[in-house]
């Protein structure tokens, strides 16, 4: 009966195995599509906030890891290896810390993030020129889209862009194509376009045909409908590496012996 558990753990955590890969995969993925990224709002916050790329490298780097780990804690299993097992346990342990202190971080944080979010964009749309060089281009390009995804406009609301110097220049008399709520301008999707009416000397944000909503509410919105998934994957995530630790430390307790040449030698 002894043996056949522990065969039957050993088929498990090969199983288990396969998530972490997969597990693994993800992260360095997500985390090389944010370095990557150009065309969204982690675009923005990339290249805007030097934090949030570091936080991609360390997401390569967990990724990479995560599965690193799971190769060895595979060939602890199937090799009976109590030296691998326990090295998984430790790293599975420091990663998992790891995230909860990440996640408590970002929640006791998640008013200066917001600031900080908000001094971003507000910098970003008080110098947005369409005349820019291509650095500046790439950021302000990647803003527009949000704009155009979101149906929003501005951080806070179209009354951000009174603060930017090439509309003031212009009296007010053009508004950011990406915010309008106008048939006529989806084809211009970046840049100024110009009022029709001209009449009022005097203009202002809400003489644009453009988007109420801000695109914090936007944001916001995305994050509220999308919690329930955020949170599963979070969960799911955590199973997965207290499955990990346990099943490690179960198979390290049935192994009385350990037997060397069963490693693979290269």
């Amino acid at each position: 009966t002894s043996s056949y558990l522990s065969e039957l753990t050993t088929q498990l955590y090969v199983v288990l195995f396969l998530l972490f890969q997969i597990l693994g995969a993800v992260i360095l993925g997500f985390g090389v599509w944010i370095l990557a990224d150009k065309t969204s709002f982690i675009a923005v916050l990339q290249m805007s906030s030097p934090s949030l790329k570091t936080g991609a490298y360390i997401l390569i780097g967990v990724g990479a890891l995560t599965m690193l780990m799971g190769f060895l804690g595979c060939l602890g299993a199937v090799n009976e290896i109590r030296c691998l097992l326990g090295l998984y346990f430790t790293c599975l342990m420091v990663i998992l810390i790891t995230q909860v202190a990440a996640g408590l971080v970002i929640y006791f944080q998640k008013e200066s993030l917001k600031e900080e979010l908000s001094r971003i964009v507000g910098d970003l749309i008080k110098n947005y020129d369409p005349s820019n060089d291509d650095s500046k281009r790439n950021l302000e390009d990647a803003w527009d889209y949000v704009q155009a995804q979101i149906a929003c406009c501005g951080w806070t609301g179209a009354k951000d862009w009174e603060k930017n110097e090439v509309l003031i220049n212009q009296s007010m008399a053009a508004y950011p194509c990406s915010c309008s709520n106008s048939s006529k301008d989806l084809q211009a999707d970046s840049g100024f376009c110009n009022l029709d009416d001209l009449t009022n000397s005097t203009m202002t944000s809400a003489d644009w045909p453009v988007h109420e909503q801000g695109c914090m509410d936007g944001v916001e919105k995305w994050l509220k409908d999308n919690l329930g998934v955020i949170l599963g994957v979070c969960t799911g995530v955590a199973v997965i590496e207290l499955l990990g630790m346990i099943l490690s430390i179960s198979l390290c307790k049935n192994i009385h012996s350990e037997d060397y040449t069963k490693v693979p030698k290269s």
